[in-house]
């Protein structure tokens, strides 16, 4: 356990998994677990270079011809109806070939940093993160499945801020520990979504600290909020929080550059409204963030992971 993690009261999760699970489930979850780690140790093996390269090349060989492709052509076309078809099949096999990268690159994350001789990853816009720090009140780094979104949490540690990550655990409970443990070279808090995990979060805030989540997956439970013109459920974590704790919520957003490389923008922090009525207020910070994210992905398509179910079909 870390000293951060101490101090802070969390605990990283543990090498094998807590919950309880049927025998037989626990049987396929180790065979499937056994194919994930040696494809891991393959990547480890080859280097960041190459990782990165053969994982791009096998999820834009194979992700274009995969059923839930249809799902990020359906919803690419309803959210940028100006594009053409080959416009948008160009911008698909690019968004596969990122994906298939960031999950190479899943076994070099300590490798992929913003400091040293040799930097993959460039910072812009760190005067905003100071501006979250001087009000005293922690923050949230929010951002979206964007470039390769696991660098966001080594990017606040290199900035020199304690806290912790929001994460949606694994199913399989093997490959969840071993995704956290990467996950956790970026910070050492991990707050898996559910009830210990905004207690954890609210104890984070009050300590000043700040909290990295991802913020354009639809939730169920969340308020219709439009996403490039048409309503989608819209979590409703960021804005609640900061309204409760006056912290500030900063967007970040991640574009890969050319190979294993990545530019990190961080912009100024969503304003907070003012409108006397809570659930007004909240539904404006969701709006603020929705139309922060429909900005970015606008700007480059292809850096967005347009596999996620946020809108109804119809």
């Amino acid at each position: 356990m870390s000293d951060d993690t101490a101090a802070s009261g969390y605990r990283r999760p543990l090498k094998y998994p807590e919950r309880r699970e049927r025998p037989l489930m626990l049987v396929l979850y180790g065979l499937e677990y056994a194919l994930f780690a040696g494809v891991m140790g393959l990547f480890r093996i080859l280097g960041v270079n190459r990782a990165s390269d053969l994982g791009g090349w096998l999820a834009r060989t194979l992700g274009p011809r995969i059923p839930v492709t249809r799902r990020a052509r359906r919803n690419m076309t309803a959210a940028m109806p100006e594009l053409t078809k080959a416009q948008r099949e160009a911008y698909i096999v690019d968004m596969w070939d990122s994906l298939g990268r960031t999950f190479g690159e899943y076994a070099h994350i300590d490798r992929i940093n913003s400091n040293g001789v040799d930097p993959r990853v460039e910072i812009v816009g760190q005067e905003h993160a100071s501006n979250a720090i001087a009000k005293g009140k922690g923050g949230l780094f929010v951002s979206g499945h964007c470039g390769n979104w696991e660098l966001m949490p080594p990017c606040i540690r290199a900035l020199g801020l304690k806290g912790i990550l929001v994460y949606r655990p694994q199913n399989n409970p093997f490959v969840d520990a071993w995704i956290s443990k990467q996950r956790a070279l970026g910070l050492p808090g991990l707050a898996a979504k559910g009830g210990d995990g905004a207690r954890s979060i609210i104890k984070t805030l009050r300590e000043g600290k700040f909290i990295a989540m991802l913020v354009d997956q639809k939730m169920n439970e969340g308020i219709s909020v439009p996403l490039f013109g048409r309503d989608c459920m819209t979590p409703t974590g960021a804005p609640s929080l900061a309204l409760r704790n006056g912290s500030p919520i900063v967007p970040a957003w991640c574009e890969r550059l050319p190979g294993p490389r990545f530019r990190v923008t961080i912009y100024p922090a969503i304003p907070f409204p003012n409108t006397g009525d809570r659930d007004r207020d909240v539904y404006e910070m969701a709006l603020s963030l929705n139309r922060f994210i429909e900005d970015r992905v606008r700007e480059n398509p292809a850096n967005w992971l347009w596999l996620h179910n946020r809108w109804p079909k119809k």
